[in-house]
């Protein structure tokens, strides 16, 4: 099969266009044939070290061995079944849960040995991957492409808005509105929630579309007055955060948030390391919510929304699998709206 595979950790030219044996389903597995895998921030800061110290980067301590085929966003059809496996999934259109854990049901995501396709395992920057039949779901959406932006980022955005249980009286403040993450919090907290949101994003060309997601406001991040632009647009201080940027809009998340207010953060792409005056925090009673990846519930649950049309797939242009340099280059690039999908 022709697979993408990461040499070690370093620049895109870490990545090669390879022909590895397909691999055999073991006992207990499933094969599936990759028909599109979306692209992450988790398979690039892997690649670039960003999770770790070094060589010890990845979703466990022991950091990534390689060469690794990396990507988690997988759909595909099952053309192949290990031994103990029921034959009746043979052919299905399947979405992957994108990672394994024995950590019980509501916490698999932050048990300690819970390990990620494309990390731990080779994933779907390839024609084939075997993965668990039980993490194989049916896909929400007739489609392959459009059903493959939402394993990561969709249950990522899911479990940040559970953790702050917007309302519809209340408005969300949404940072890197337009990224895969971003425009999938829209989506939640504004349909499924009913929350207003706030929208922050570089470019307001994009305000139609984001309010077409479900914002009630859209704003430039890059204004010189942004803390006193939010606080206009609702008529004081907003009642979450929901952050995908870190440093460079922690400062004026704080800022805007009410007393009592919640912030949730699952990146950093704006910045790893912040300063913070604890006052901030305790004089106003914030709460503060460390997020990613969720659970297999919250998985259905985004499926089930995903398939009511609640939440919409977002993608803003796809690429070849040989093409995959190119594509995590482009997914770096700013004024996306969306999501970027490898085809192969």
């Amino acid at each position: 099969m022709k697979a993408v595979q990461v040499n070690g950790y370093g620049d895109v030219d870490q990545l090669e266009v390879v022909e590895r044996p397909i691999p055999a389903p073991k006992k207990g597995d499933v094969l599936i044939k990759v028909k599109a895998c979306a692209i992450n921030n988790t398979e690039i800061w892997m690649r670039e070290g960003a999770y770790g110290a070094g060589e010890k980067s990845g979703w466990r301590p022991e950091g990534v061995t390689f060469p690794r085929i990396p990507g988690s966003d997988i759909t595909g059809e099952v053309v192949e079944t290990g031994e103990g496996v029921d034959q009746s999934i043979l052919g299905k259109a399947v979405v992957l849960f994108p990672f394994t854990s024995s950590g019980e049901a509501g916490l698999e995501h932050i048990s300690d040995d819970m390990s990620f396709i494309g990390s731990e395992y080779d994933g779907g920057y390839a024609e084939y991957v075997v993965w668990p039949p039980e993490l194989c779901f049916d896909m929400p959406l007739p489609d392959f492409t459009e059903s493959a932006v939402f394993s990561v980022s969709g249950l990522t955005a899911w479990h940040m808005v559970e953790q702050i249980q917007p309302n519809k009286e209340e408005t969300i403040l949404v940072t890197g509105a337009n990224g895969g993450v971003g425009s999938l919090n829209v989506q939640i907290a504004a349909n499924v929630h009913g929350a207003k949101v706030i929208a922050l994003v570089g470019d307001l060309a994009l305000t139609d579309q984001l309010k077409a997601l479900g914002a009630t406001h859209v704003l430039s991040y890059k204004s010189d007055s942004l803390v006193d632009d939010i606080l206009a647009v609702n008529g004081g201080p907003v009642d979450s955060v929901l952050d995908v940027v870190g440093d460079a809009l922690f400062e004026t998340s704080l800022t805007v948030l009410k007393k009592g207010g919640k912030f949730c953060i699952s990146g950093s792409s704006g910045g790893q390391m912040t300063q913070l005056d604890f006052r901030t925090l305790y004089l106003k009673h914030i709460t503060a919510y460390g997020s990613v990846l969720g659970t297999v519930a919250e998985f259905k649950q985004l499926l089930q929304a995903v398939a009511k049309g609640q939440v919409k797939p977002v993608i803003d242009r796809s690429f070849d699998l040989k093409d995959a340099r190119d594509a995590q280059l482009y997914f770096k690039e700013k004024g996306k709206l969306g999501k970027v999908v490898l085809i192969p």
